[in-house]
């Protein structure tokens, strides 16, 4: 099906304005753009209603993190979500995602902990990995404090997908429970060929030379590409993670190796609701002020996570 018009339209107003690609930048210039583009853009109305946040700190691999705990309205019991922002391991933070994460908080009923992992090219590859494993292994500690009861999940859209899939694999080779993974869009092979990135390699908001930019600023200088801290499709063994809702859009560069991460952890035994939405682009989860169809997909994935977790 053709783009949803509303998208359309968006894009071609982003297209109008002129701006310079991301790719022709800084970190820092992308980073100041991608937060003028997600948080200086909302409105009140436009945000999801939660009960409270807390600005707060977790333990990183090396220092504390920046972290938000946003907690849902009604009583529970509720899970507890560790959520990682996506921007291609180079920009995105609290702000830019804030909304994704009340969304997410209010549409699975979860209370959920938003960490600021160090981005690269400042802090390159594992950095991020570890900062996001270190900071939910702490959270899988002290669940009571932070509102949630015993269930533990994580989720992220993006870059933040990968850290998730990641920290998935890691918590279960360490032996912690995770009751669930949401991945939205999420990169899962670094160096994979896939007809999706080619079909969809420009004009849909991320465009391949943006992941070759941010490719290059966040690995360096690493040379295994299959590494599964990189590339979780890669990882030996996938048996016994926890049950899984990924994520695509059909006009996403990412979809093909979304998808593929799906169909890998249902040949592992792994219980995984695999959603394509079509008509839709990569970031669509932040759309859903300008697109019905945006906020109907968000809704309806939102909630098949959240009948996952609240099993």
């Amino acid at each position: 099906m053709p783009v949803d018009p509303h998208i359309a339209a968006m894009l071609t107003t982003i297209k109008e304005a002129g701006l310079p690609p991301i790719y022709d930048g800084t970190p820092e210039a992308g980073r100041a753009a991608y937060l003028q583009l997600t948080a200086g853009a909302r409105t009140p109305e436009h945000l999801a209603p939660v009960a409270s946040t807390e600005d707060r700190t977790v333990p990183g691999a090396e220092g504390e993190l920046p972290a938000r705990v946003y907690r849902p309205e009604g009583d529970g019991p509720f899970p507890t979500v560790v959520f990682f922002h996506g921007g291609g391991w180079v920009i995105g933070d609290l702000d830019t995602h804030d909304n994704m994460a009340r969304t997410v908080c209010r549409g699975t009923r979860a209370v959920v902990i938003s960490v600021d992992y160090r981005l690269a090219p400042e802090h390159p590859f594992p950095a991020a990995v570890e900062d996001a494993v270190a900071a939910a292994r702490w959270v899988a500690q002290h669940l009571d404090g932070l509102g949630g009861d015993d269930r533990l999940a994580v989720a992220g859209d993006s870059a933040g997908g990968n850290l998730a899939a990641v920290v998935a694999q890691q918590l279960h080779a360490d032996g912690t429970p995770l009751v669930g993974q949401f991945l939205i869009y999420p990169a899962v092979d670094s160096e994979g060929e896939y007809p999706s990135r080619i079909e969809n390699a420009e004009g849909y908001f991320l465009e391949k030379n943006t992941m070759d930019w941010f490719y290059g600023h966040y690995v360096g200088a690493w040379e295994d590409a299959l590494d599964p801290r990189l590339s979780p499709l890669h990882h030996a063994d996938l048996t016994g993670l926890p049950p899984a809702v990924v994520v695509t859009a059909e006009f996403d560069p990412l979809r093909d190796e979304g998808e593929a991460y799906g169909k890998a952890l249902e040949a592992a035994g792994v219980p995984t609701d695999v959603r394509r939405y079509d008509g839709l682009i990569h970031g669509f989860f932040d759309m859903g002020a300008v697109s019905p169809a945006a906020r109907t997909a968000v809704d309806d994935s939102c909630g098949r996570f959240r009948e996952l977790i609240h099993r």
